[in-house]
């Protein structure tokens, strides 16, 4: 398993391919990989960053506390997706 910390474009060949699980920020996001995937096992690595299939919200949306709430909804999904890939 790869990790890549560098944002890049989704490369729908080489990534369906190399990754094992590809995580959606949002519902959109998720929508487009999709309908990227080139077959139902791609389809099956992409998933929701945040449990209960909910969307990373904005952080510029939510006011002066907005990047704290991300971050705090980020940190947690982050370990919970660590402790599950430790299993």
């Amino acid at each position: 398993t790869t990790l890549e910390g560098a944002a890049r474009r989704f490369d729908p060949v080489r990534d369906f391919e190399r990754f094992d699980l590809i995580l959606a920020m949002d519902a959109e996001n998720r929508r487009d990989l999709l309908a990227l995937a080139p077959d139902d096992e791609a389809r099956r690595k992409v998933r929701m960053f945040l449990a209960g299939d909910r969307d990373v919200p904005d952080p510029y949306y939510g006011g002066e506390d907005g990047f704290e709430e991300v971050l705090d909804l980020v940190e947690e999904a982050a370990s919970s997706l660590l402790s599950e890939l430790r299993r």
